[in-house]
């Protein structure tokens, strides 16, 4: 199937100094009308108050402004313009799908127009990279070496290099995280690295990298060995605080996921690791770990009882203190919905939204937690080539004013 919409544009390194290119989309049609529209614009409107009423548009339609004269396109590619009038305005997240194992490539969702829009991401080379993302930056590190680490934003294709983290290479597990300041725009990005004790299954080092991007610089600010507990690949910062899931290497059925604290502030976990540690709200095949307005919040497989490996449903749960509070379960509906579900799948978050995405089908479902409300996506451009084939995604906030 051919792609709906593209997403397409030429930009300068340096986005928020310097002026750039914009493009349309595939889409735009009736340009003569807008042109009319534009031209009887420019003669009534000053300056000051069509940049107070772009601001207010999405993001995919502040690209389409760009393009209907050069004044409008003058505007929305201003730094002014970009600080001053986008700066505190939240956009709603998108879902990015990659759409192939070897490329980054894929579809982008924009829930406000409701359209998917063929992106190529940059810095990252496959789509099995870890990838995190916050206040319209996303962070991005290699699966291999798991040491080459960049930070862009999707959107201007800004990108920059990490410098190379402490620690071994090549570490069993790893979880990465990335908090934004919303006003700062300084950033934190951390590490948690999980490698087997040599010639003991049951102990693990552990080790907690972050990175700040005032000081440019890479401090390790934890190291300790887990008896019975590993790391795996499930972190996220809330409020200042490291989140990450362990897992059970004890062969037990029923606790085999808990939850660890580590405040990044103040560089403690109130004593062992293993102090600070929350048991999950049930059993679970899989957790997902995401920050809902600095709230941390868990999507979950529910394993039946009898056979905890095998997924019976999907739950979201917020963390209040050290209690968790169930706030949905998966309508049984869509959970049919998703076709031949396994056990894992993919889910993030961001302002009052949840995506969950079955591994093994291009379909997204959206869960609004304002709202309690269930719904599809628009369905992706792309259909699924062979049986095996795996879909995978995270979610975003396009904005355009940010750069690493």
């Amino acid at each position: 199937m051919e792609r709906e919409n593209s997403w397409v544009g030429h930009w300068t390194d340096n986005f928020v100094t310097e002026t750039v290119e914009l493009h349309s989309f595939s889409e735009i049609s009736d340009e003569g009308d807008m042109e009319v529209s534009a031209v009887s614009m420019d003669l009534i409107i000053p300056n000051d108050l069509l940049e107070r009423i772009l601001s207010h548009l999405p993001v995919a339609s502040i690209f389409r402004a760009g393009c209907v004269c050069k004044r409008w396109h003058e505007i929305v590619t201003s730094k002014g313009f970009l600080q001053n009038f986008l700066h505190d305005l939240p956009q709603k997240p998108w879902y990015f799908m990659f759409t192939s194992s070897d490329e980054p490539v894929g579809f982008a969702y924009d829930l406000v127009l409701q359209k998917w829009y063929g992106i190529e991401l940059p810095c990252i080379q496959t789509s099995n990279w870890f990838v995190s993302s916050s206040s319209g930056l996303v962070c991005v590190m290699d699966n291999d070496s798991r040491s080459e680490l960049y930070i862009c934003n999707p959107i201007t294709k800004c990108c920059r290099r990490l410098v190379e983290p402490p620690g071994p290479k090549f570490s069993d597990y790893s979880a990465l995280a990335i908090s934004v300041n919303r006003v700062s725009h300084k950033y934190h990005v951390s590490i948690v690295r999980s490698n087997q004790v040599q010639g003991n299954f049951f102990q693990w080092d552990l080790s907690i990298h972050v990175y700040n991007s005032e000081t440019m610089m890479w401090m390790t600010t934890l190291t300790e060995v887990l008896t019975g507990w590993r790391a795996g690949d499930e972190s996220v910062i809330c409020d200042g605080i490291l989140y990450f899931l362990i897992y059970s290497t004890g062969g037990g059925t029923y606790n085999r996921h808990a939850l660890v604290l580590y405040n990044l502030e103040n560089r403690s976990s109130c004593g062992l690791l293993m102090t600070s540690s929350i048991p999950v709200p049930c059993s679970l095949t899989c957790g997902r770990l995401m920050n809902l307005k600095e709230k941390l919040v868990m999507v979950g497989g529910i394993g039946k009882q009898d056979r905890p490996g095998i997924i019976k449903g999907i739950g979201i749960w917020i963390l209040n203190g050290k209690e968790w509070q169930e706030i949905a379960r998966m309508p049984h509906r869509f959970f049919q919905g998703f076709g031949e579900l396994d056990e894992v799948f993919a889910s993030s978050g961001m302002d009052d939204l949840v995506f969950i995405q079955s591994y093994g089908a291009p379909a997204l479902l959206i869960f609004d937690v304002n709202l309690k409300q269930w719904r599809w996506s628009q369905k992706c451009p792309v259909t699924k080539r062979f049986p095996l084939q795996l879909f995978t995604g995270f979610c975003f906030e396009p904005k355009l004013e940010i750069a690493p």
